[in-house]
């Protein structure tokens, strides 16, 4: 659970807003979250939401020992409602229940607070029945919007939130606290360049299926180089089988991109800034024989390109097929 003074810490212009907002009891109706995945939304939300529920409040410091507050971190306080995408979406049905509980009173409270996370992936009928509903706001009912890329967003639910724009964390100080956690200094380098959520990368350190993706990803570039013939044939076989939803896959092309960019990187004599092929310095220097530079720029530029599909919602196995026809 994160304090105010930790969230300073990792978020010093978004805290400092909201708490001032705290202390003079101007509580906009409606706040968007904005940064990438690791920056703090759901911690700095949850925070949030506790410092207006609390039962000890200290300053704008929730005790975090009530049982409001306890509710509120485990996610079962019956004011706070958390809405997710169901699947890749954030359907309409949702926001209509969502509309539907707040039309009653609060249980234990006068006030209500809503959270949707992946605001983005709201469909058009979804944002528009939400739209309607920020724009006849009650005054004791607060919204507290997060995405990871609010282009995606429709103009006028941007128009009616205060944005609070979180910031990408320090590298070195991230990277700093995995090795006091006693990941090793290589590792160190690939989870800070993934996510800046120390929690996340801790799993992601653990996690078989992300021993697999590396593997997979280094297997693909062996691939590429020594049987290209057969790339479409891994993708079906290996590569879509392992990267399922949309995270997923967006994860895999990330390590996709810090494998090629590594390889980029030993072309121009910057060897220190090599990642992922760090360990496997045959599969670098072969590389490096099979891939130009000018071609290595034309497959990073697919690579961002596949990105923007997989958010787009194009099928995985036509993301990664369309991005391999430019190997």
């Amino acid at each position: 659970m994160k304090t105010w003074e930790d969230m300073n810490q990792i978020q010093p212009l978004a805290s400092q807003l909201l708490m001032k907002s705290i202390q003079k009891q101007r509580i906009s109706h409606a706040y968007l979250f904005q940064g990438n995945r690791g920056t703090g939304k759901k911690d700095l939300a949850t925070l949030f939401a506790k410092t207006l529920f609390c039962e000890n409040i200290e300053g704008v410091e929730p005790c975090q020992r009530c049982n409001r507050c306890k509710r509120i971190e485990s996610g079962n306080h019956p004011d706070i409602h958390w809405i997710h995408p169901d699947g890749n979406t954030i359907k309409i049905e949702q926001i209509r229940r969502l509309q539907e509980e707040f039309t009653y009173s609060g249980l234990e409270s006068t006030r209500k607070i809503y959270i949707i996370t992946g605001t983005e992936t709201l469909t058009l009928n979804a944002a528009n029945r939400l739209l309607k509903f920020l724009e006849e706001p009650n005054p004791k009912t607060t919204a507290l919007l997060l995405t990871e890329n609010r282009e995606a967003m429709i103009p006028t639910i941007l128009s009616r939130c205060q944005l609070i724009d979180l910031q990408p964390l320090q590298p070195k100080e991230f990277q700093k606290k995995l090795q006091e956690s006693n990941i090793s200094p290589e590792h160190t380098l690939l989870l800070s360049e993934l996510t800046n959520d120390l929690d996340e990368a801790l799993l992601l350190n653990e996690d078989e299926w992300f021993t697999e993706a590396k593997n997979l990803v280094l297997k693909f570039l062996q691939t590429a180089i020594k049987k290209p013939a057969d790339v479409f044939l891994f993708i079906h076989q290996h590569w879509v089988t392992h990267f399922k939803d949309r995270n997923q896959v967006d994860q895999g092309l990330e390590l996709l991109m810090i494998a090629f960019r590594d390889v980029l990187y030993y072309h121009i004599g910057n060897q220190v800034s090599i990642i992922f092929l760090s360990l496997n310095e045959d599969l670098l220097k072969e590389s490096v024989i099979h891939f130009t530079q000018e071609k290595l720029m034309i497959i990073l530029h697919h690579i961002l390109k596949a990105k923007r599909k997989n958010r787009q919602y194009v099928h995985p196995v036509l993301v990664m097929e369309q991005f391999a026809l430019h190997l």
